[in-house]
C-alpha cells in the first residue's frame, strides 16, 4: 500500500497534534503549522524538497514568532510578590524608625516583624506599602 506524500504530512501534523494535547508545549502547535504546510505544498504537487522547505520555513518562522510574542509579554510576579498567592502584599504598614542595619520593626497583624527596603532607596518613616516577602521579612515601598 502505497501513500500519498500529503497523507504522511498530515499523519505526522496529527500526531504532532496530539502530542502537543500530551505534553502541553505551544510549540508544537507551531511545529504541527509548518507540517501543515507542508502537506498543501504536496497537494499543490510541489517536488519532495520543496516541500520539506516550506514545511521547514513555515515551522521556524511560526516558532520563532511564538518565541518574540513570548518574549515580549510582561512575565507573572514571583510568587513572593504576587497578591493572589500572598494577602499580605498590598498592605500598608507604618514604620517609626530605620535601624542602621536597613531593617525596622513593625507591628503588623498582631506580631513584630523586621522590614527592609529595596537597594538604592533611601529609607523614610513613614506609611509604606508591602511589596513582597522576602523570607520572613516585608520588603516594604515608601507610600
Amino acid at each position: 500500500m502505497q501513500l500519498d506524500h500529503s497523507t504522511l504530512w498530515w499523519i505526522i501534523a496529527g500526531i504532532t497534534v496530539a502530542a502537543e494535547l500530551l505534553i502541553g508545549s505551544f510549540y508544537l502547535i507551531m511545529i504541527a503549522l509548518g507540517l501543515v504546510a507542508g502537506a498543501i505544498a504536496a497537494h499543490l504537487g510541489l517536488s519532495e524538497v520543496a516541500q520539506v522547505t516550506v514545511a521547514a520555513l513555515v515551522g521556524t518562522i511560526a516558532v520563532v514568532g511564538c518565541y518574540m510574542v513570548k518574549r515580549q509579554r510582561p512575565g507573572d510576579p514571583p510568587a513572593r510578590a504576587d497578591r493572589s498567592v500572598n494577602l499580605d502584599i498590598g498592605e500598608t504598614v507604618y514604620i517609626d524608625a530605620w535601624q542602621t542595619d536597613g531593617t525596622a520593626q513593625v507591628k503588623y497583624r498582631g506580631a513584630n516583624w523586621v522590614a527592609i527596603h529595596r537597594p538604592g532607596i533611601v529609607p523614610s518613616t513613614g506609611a509604606h506599602r508591602v511589596a513582597e516577602l522576602v523570607g520572613n521579612r516585608l520588603l516594604v515601598d515608601p507610600v
